[in-house]
Parts: C-alpha cells; sequence; structure tokens
C-alpha cells in the first residue's frame, strides 16, 4: 500500500540529503514536490494546501540539528504533519500519557450498541463480521443483527459471517421495518447476556433521501452508542465527500476504512478526519476475517514514508505465538528430529499472519522495493498441498517414500513427482543445516553462512520469503550425492535411536 506516495516522499528526501542546511529556497522546492505527491494520492485540495502550508511553517521556523541532514530533518517535520492529519491520540483510541484511550467505548451495564453505516460495495456486511471477532477476541460476547432488509442477500450473508466468526445473529426476515427490528435485538441481548449488539444498516448504491430516514429513524429510536462509517478506501475523495454528508445526517462517531491493503495513495486515509473531523477506528487489510486492525496514524505515517511498521508486525507475530510450542521445536530442530508435519504447522502459523508481501512491506526500507516484485503464494499453496497428501509415517520420516508413494502423494497434491522430490530433498537439507548451526558459536553460524554465499554475497533469489529454501517449494534445491538403500536405512535407524 501507498507505492506512489513512498516513491514521492523516498525521492524527495533523497534530493535533500547531502545539503548543508535547510534553507527557504530548499524548503519551497521540497514542498511543491510533496504538494505534487499528495495531490497525486487523491487528497482533498483543501486538506493538500493546509498541509502544505504547515509543513512548510514548521521546516523554516526549525533550528536545523547539527547531526542531522536536512532530508532526516524534513522526514521527522513531514512525519509529525502526517500523523497530526489523521488523528490525535485521544480521538483513534492509542496511548495518552501511559493510559490507553478505549477504541470503543463500552457502557455499563450493557449491552453497548454499535451501528454500521456506509454504501452498497463498501464492505459493511463483511465489517460486520469482522468487528464481531474482534471483540470476541477482546473477550466480549457481541451479537450480531440484520437490519439490511433492502440488499435482498443482506441477512444470509450476515448468517454465514456469524457462522464463521462463532457469534449468533439475530434476524427477522418477514420484518420489513429494521427499526423494530433493532429493537427487538437489544431486548434479545440482555435477556441473552450478550454485552455487544452490532447493527448491519442498509446501503445504497449512492446517498438518497430514504436511506437517511431510515438511518434516522434507528439512530432517533434505538440510540446506538457507536456510530462507524464503512467506507471504501480506494474511492478517495468520493469517499471521503460522501462521509461528510454522512456525518452531517448522523453524528458520527468514528470511521472504518476498507480495502486498506489495495490503497495504493492514501487519499481517504489522509483527507476523511480533516474534512469530517471525525478519525478513522479500524482498517481493513484483507478479505479474511481476521483482517480487521485497529488504525494507528503513527504507524501509517511511518508506512507512507516507507519506514516500515514494525509494531504491527510484532502485534501480529505475537498473537500466533506460542512460547511452549516454540520452545517444543527448537528442542526438535536441535536433535533433527524437526519433521515435515512440524514444519506444515509452521508455514500455516506464518500465513495466518497476512499475506507475504504485505508482511515484507511492514520491513523498514522494503516497502517500495516489492511494488513489482509478486511473492508466488501459489508455491505455498503447493506445498502445502504436498505435505497434505503424505501419511503420517511419511511426514514424520520423508525416507520411506520410494518411487510409487512418491507418484501417490504427486497425484493427491495435483504436482508433478518431481516436485515431491525437491520438497524432501530440500527439507532434509534445511533439517540437517539446522541442526549443525543448532551447536555452533555464532561466529561459526556466520562463518557458515559467507561459505554458503551470505551476509553480503547471498544470491536471494535462492531463498523464498521467510528463509525458506525454494526447493521445499517447488523450486530448484542443491544438489547432493545419492546415498545406496543401505545408507539410508543406517541414517533412519540413528536418528530413531537420538529419539
Amino acid at each position: 500500500m501507498f507505492e506512489s506516495l513512498q516513491d514521492k516522499f523516498g525521492s524527495l528526501f533523497r534530493n535533500l540529503s547531502g545539503k548543508g542546511k535547510i534553507s527557504e529556497s530548499n524548503v519551497r522546492e521540497a514542498m511543491r514536490e510533496v504538494r505534487t505527491a499528495i495531490l497525486e494520492a487523491d487528497v482533498h485540495f483543501d486538506v493538500v494546501n493546509t498541509f502544505v502550508a504547515e509543513v512548510q511553517k514548521q521546516a523554516l521556523g526549525t533550528e536545523v540539528i547539527s547531526s542531522l541532514e536536512p532530508g532526516q530533518q524534513m522526514i521527522k517535520i513531514v512525519y509529525d504533519e502526517l500523523v497530526k492529519l489523521m488523528g490525535t491520540d485521544t480521538e483513534v483510541g492509542e496511548m495518552t500519557g501511559g493510559a490507553p484511550t478505549p477504541r470503543i467505548m463500552f457502557v455499563e451495564p450493557g449491552p453497548t450498541i454499535i451501528m454500521l453505516a456506509g454504501l452498497q460495495g463498501s464492505g459493511k456486511t463483511t465489517t460486520c463480521g469482522k468487528l464481531a471477532l474482534y471483540l470476541k477476541t477482546k473477550g466480549k460476547n457481541p451479537l450480531l443483527v440484520a437490519c439490511d432488509l433492502q440488499r435482498p442477500a443482506a441477512i444470509d450473508q450476515l448468517t454465514t459471517l456469524s457462522e464463521q466468526v462463532g457469534v449468533p445473529i439475530y434476524k427477522e426476515p418477514a420484518n420489513k421495518n429494521p427499526v423494530q427490528v433493532a429493537r427487538n435485538a437489544v431486548t434479545f441481548a440482555k435477556a441473552n447476556g450478550r454485552d455487544v449488539v452490532i447493527l448491519d444498516t442498509a446501503g445504497r448504491l449512492h446517498i438518497d433521501q430514504p436511506l437517511m430516514e431510515e438511518l434516522r429513524a434507528i439512530n432517533t429510536q434505538v440510540k446506538p452508542h457507536q456510530i462507524f462509517l464503512v467506507i471504501d478506501a480506494m474511492m478517495g475523495q468520493d469517499a471521503v465527500n460522501s462521509a461528510k454528508v454522512f456525518n452531517e445526517q448522523l453524528e458520527l462517531d468514528g470511521v472504518i476504512l476498507t480495502k486498506f491493503d489495495s490503497d495504493t495513495r492514501g487519499g481517504a486515509a489522509l483527507s476523511v478526519r480533516s474534512v469530517t473531523g471525525k478519525p478513522i477506528k479500524f482498517i481493513g487489510v484483507g478479505e479474511k476475517l481476521e483482517a480487521l486492525e485497529e488504525f494507528h496514524p503513527e504507524r501509517i505515517a511511518q508506512r507512507m514514508l516507507g519506514m516500515g511498521d514494525i509494531l504491527t508486525l510484532v502485534e501480529k507475530a505475537h498473537a500466533e505465538f506460542d512460547e511452549t510450542k516454540a520452545a517444543r521445536l527448537q528442542e526438535k530442530m536441535a536433535k533433527s528430529q524437526f519433521t515435515l508435519e512440524d514444519f506444515l504447522e509452521q508455514m500455516q502459523s506464518m500465513r495466518k499472519l497476512g499475506p507475504m508481501k504485505q508482511l515484507l512491506g511492514m520491513l523498514p526500507g522494503v516497502g517500495s522495493m516489492l511494488k513489482d516484485i509478486q511473492i508466488p503464494e501459489e508455491e505455498l499453496n503447493k506445498t502445502e498441498a504436498i505435505i497434505k497428501s503424505m501419511t503420517k509415517r511419511e511426514r514424520d520420516d520423508p525416507e520411506v517414500m520410494d518411487g510409487s508413494r512418491r507418484r501417490r502423494i504427486a497425484r493427491g497434491a495435483g504436482v508433478e513427482v518431481d516436485a515431491v522430490a525437491k520438497l524432501v530433498k530440500g527439507f532434509t537439507q534445511a533439517r540437517d543445516m539446522t541442526r549443525k548451526m543448532a551447536g555452533m558459536s555464532m561466529g561459526s553460524r556466520m562463518k557458515m553462512a559467507q561459505a554458503m554465499g551470505g551476509m553480503g554475497g547471498m544470491d536471494m533469489g535462492k531463498l523464498m520469503p521467510g528463509g525458506i529454501p525454494r526447493g521445499m517449494l517447488g523450486g530448484g534445491a542443491p544438489k547432493q550425492s545419492k546415498l545406496t538403500p543401505e545408507q539410508r536405512r543406517k541414517m533412519r535407524d540413528k536418528r530413531r535411536r537420538g529419539r
């Protein structure tokens, strides 16, 4: 995401690097570039003018720290103004003075009523499911309510989502009064211990009077505690303009941006808070129901400037990290007992964090490099299919696989036999290398890496993301000498004795 802004800002700061100090002339020249970059990102014209004026004021009024280059100084100024543009800590729900401000204000006694509004196609109903799952992971007991009685498939879609996230749904298919459905749902929630009610309301292809009257009726009679507007981040200024109209009619509490992972420009993210005065609370970063993230202005500003987003990456990893399991796997790897079953489990955990390209984009300086790179997710699918086509014995001991077994596995996975052989060979070599490195000092490990062509000389084309040898994902693997059946039997017996 934000490839265009990253390229523009990167070029701007590189041009400033090497100059002795920030002067009025190079600031004005830089701000022309900034203005063009943000306009091309489809940011609202008034927002652009205000932003550029403020950055220019800060730059010209700043005494340059002698240890910093002009480019670094400008990065700090632009970063601070980007954060300010997208919302304050208190608005969004960040850390304020060491204490967190709630992203959603819950009421006691419950239930807390949250109404989601938006146009058709914005991803509103799916966001209801994502929000329900998010609240469930936070220890809440949400209830989904089908108040969209206009779109024929809306109730069915929300029903499917409720089953997928394991959250109950309240619906009255025969009732055509959304206000009555919402009121009945709140009564149901109180009687059944549901502490959060999520109302999925009707949308339209465009804003019209009947839509607004229906939403105002729900707002007036049900009195939701918070109203979130769901808008498509890829719509840029159009999304922001519709958000302004919704806010004038409903008095929004916040915005949820969907399709944020596909937003290469960032116009909606930069404009919506300035135009509506309402903060962005959450962002949808993928199709999966787990792909709803809290919005952090600081982290998004870092991504826009190509500085990565390590904190979000760490949080994603922490959510999937099991210390006990990790210790067990480390011990197995040290003893060369790491199996294909373990490898499959680790690969699936890694993929739960999100698409590989999205994860790599969170590393500092990597985002702009990924613009024209295609991460072969299909190779990961192929690897998973191959391992799942194996028996438990074959996963525990790949060396039992003879020609007929490999042909059976290949048929089950829908791949060539050669792909099975390459995966097994790559896995065996990686496992043996890990066992050797487990007993080495750090210096010895570095020497080994250098000998393999790493530490500055490594051909990254030979490795897949995460350091997985390409041979394990269907590509070529380094050649190794062939073993006789007797040698393989002895090695297998030796490993079993080690267990």
